[in-house]
């Protein structure tokens, strides 16, 4: 990447970082604040990056930001669909495809999902792949936002790795396994003829597991928009939630977010999660 456009990332991002204030993106004003928007370490924390890294970029120095790392500096930054954009061209890195792992989060969700801080909540795409999660989501669920590829959709991950189903109880599985399916092809059904994305997934899943290519004969058609979910928690054991869904206007995005099941302890064991923090879980966790 040439000397000019690493200068003129850095002036972008220092011009997108002055005009967000802490409270749009969850965090404490203070009382002594010297500079407008955020600090430096603050997008750093935001977009996962260490601070030295993130100061070398506002610098014009630095190695090329992968596209996972633009991606997350554009939901720090609350940056629009075209800013994230110019991000991307600036870094010298091609603009992900709609729907990917390093899809463009719209600011209002991604300010509904900060504000969500007592409840898990995560925002995945129309073919589960998960984008961003909040701490308690994370601390849930495992990390889902470091897959890429076909592997980045949790579907695909489902039907092709056993260790995806370790969260759910066997007896669960068919019932997940139907819903799944269902969901997808209704998503499908929504892109256009010139979709890139979700038909050569089906191609994959089709000629990689007999069990979704049994149910995606059967042609059942339904969005998930709400569900009750039994994850079983390495620490805490069984948690039984109810998984609400919040979609965007054209259908691509989701907000999740997971509360207590009425009539359970789930109450008690989702105040825990705070307290027991992001957990090393074995296996992909559901959506």
């Amino acid at each position: 990447m040439g000397a000019a456009k690493y200068t003129e990332l850095g002036a972008f991002l220092r011009s997108r970082r002055e005009r967000v204030r802490p409270a749009d993106v969850g965090l404490p004003t203070g009382p002594r604040r010297r500079v407008p928007g955020l600090r430096r370490e603050e997008v750093a924390q935001l977009a996962g990056a260490s601070v030295d890294y993130y100061n070398e970029l506002e610098r014009g120095a630095g190695s090329q930001p992968s596209e996972q790392m633009i991606a997350a500096l554009a939901r720090a930054l609350r940056l629009s669909g075209d800013e994230r954009d110019h991000l991307f061209h600036l870094a010298g890195r091609p603009v992900p495809v709609q729907g990917g792992a390093a899809s463009h989060v719209h600011p209002g969700m991604l300010d509904l999902l900060h504000r969500l801080t007592s409840t898990p909540a995560q925002v995945i795409t129309d073919l589960h792949v998960t984008l961003v999660q909040n701490p308690l989501a994370v601390a849930l669920l495992g990390d889902q936002c470091g897959f890429r590829g076909p592997r980045a959709s949790f579907v695909h991950r489902w039907f092709t790795e056993p260790e995806a189903r370790q969260l759910y109880p066997e007896a669960e599985h068919e019932t997940q396994s139907r819903a799944f399916v269902a969901d997808l092809r209704a998503a499908v059904a929504r892109r256009d003829a010139t979709d890139t994305e979700a038909r050569p997934m089906i191609r994959s899943l089709l000629a990689l597991s007999p069990e979704f290519a049994a149910l995606w004969a059967d042609h059942e058609v339904a969005f998930r928009r709400d569900d009750r979910k039994r994850i079983d928690h390495p620490t805490l054991g069984v948690i039984e939630v109810n998984c609400l869904n919040l979609f965007s206007e054209d259908g691509r995005q989701r907000l999740l977010w997971f509360t207590p099941a009425v009539g359970t302890d789930s109450a008690a064991l989702l105040e825990l999660l705070a307290v027991v923090g992001t957990q090393e879980i074995a296996g992909p966790a559901p959506h």
